[in-house]
């Protein structure tokens, strides 16, 4: 990576830089000695932010890149400690000054960023006639505008720099779209269109931006579906709701580990010229991705709506 001028003397202005720079493949700098006064030696790290590093995925990806090497800040409302190695950092996406404190609190602790994984997601179930506008509004809050907070306090500082990596973790159901849970798509759908805009706009400053798009995996999302409050036995949609959430926590529980999604987030980080999208999880959801891609659109419905029992 393209470091500035002279940007340690910010940190440490009576402090010689000696030694060479090893660097991962993605050119960032990584277990670099600097000697200064007193023959004291630091050791630089890549710094990574995970959003929802307090369970699933993001902590997943936080925890392998902790192992890896990097200095890794895990963002959560409830900022919890864990043994691996990463930093708690208290963070509501949902809210501007939440965000904005604890970026600058990083930023102004490490003075730069090399990875930003945006993992926090929460997602609502109901039919869309049960589902009210502010529902669907906090839906928003977390899976798209939570991302859009946390990237603008970042991107100051990676455009400095003319580095880095953004990963906007997806989903399939953002490809395809899952009935019973439209709110949680269009979320993901939106998110889509976001990711791709932004890879385009920071191209220039040598920012990378990736959507990785899971399957079903074993997290705590399916205990922390929300239900939206028009979805009730009184519902016309009720009984066809119930076999699709039934369906949908079933393919959830018995899914892969959420590890391979991180591991899958490593692979990328790593390369210097990563392509939009990445697909993971279940064979049959990623050949499903293939499908709605190449075939008529009355085959993928048809395909959702029985898998779905409806």
């Amino acid at each position: 990576m393209c470091l500035p001028g002279k940007w340690w003397e910010r940190f440490f202005p009576n402090c010689n830089i000696a030694g060479s720079f090893s660097t991962l493949d993605n050119g960032l700098v990584h277990n670099s000695s600097v000697q200064g006064q007193g023959d004291h030696s630091l050791t630089f790290s890549p710094v990574a932010l995970v959003t929802g590093a307090s369970s699933g995925i993001g902590q997943c990806c936080a925890t392998l890149l902790a192992e890896k090497g990097y200095r890794v800040y895990g963002a959560s409302r409830r900022a919890i400690a864990t043994n691996g190695g990463i930093l708690p950092l208290p963070m509501d996406v949902t809210v501007d000054n939440s965000v904005r404190a604890a970026c600058y609190t990083l930023l102004e602790h490490e003075g730069r960023l090399d990875v930003l994984i945006n993992s926090a997601g929460m997602g609502v179930a109901g039919a869309l006639e049960d589902t009210t506008p502010d529902e669907a509004r906090e839906q928003f809050e977390v899976n798209l505008f939570g991302v859009l907070r946390v990237c603008r306090a970042v991107l100051p500082t990676m455009r400095r720099q003319r580095s880095g990596y953004i990963i906007n973790i997806g989903s399939i159901g953002g490809l395809i779209a899952i009935p019973y849970q439209g709110i949680y798509s269009s979320s993901k759908f939106a998110l889509e269109g976001l990711t791709e805009c932004l890879r385009m706009e920071v191209k220039p400053f040598g920012i990378q931006v990736i959507l990785v798009e899971p399957g079903d995996h074993q997290t705590a999302f399916t205990k922390n579906r929300r239900v939206s409050a028009g979805s009730s036995e009184n519902s016309t949609y009720w009984p066809a709701f119930t076999r699709a959430v039934v369906r949908m926590a079933a393919d959830e529980q018995t899914g892969p580990s959420p590890k391979g999604v991180a591991q899958l987030v490593y692979k990328i980080i790593r390369k210097q010229n990563p392509r939009l999208r990445y697909t993971a999880g279940p064979s049959v959801q990623r050949a499903a991705v293939w499908v709605k891609r190449l075939g008529p659109n009355a085959l993928v419905q048809k395909i959702v709506t029985t898998y779905y029992s409806l």
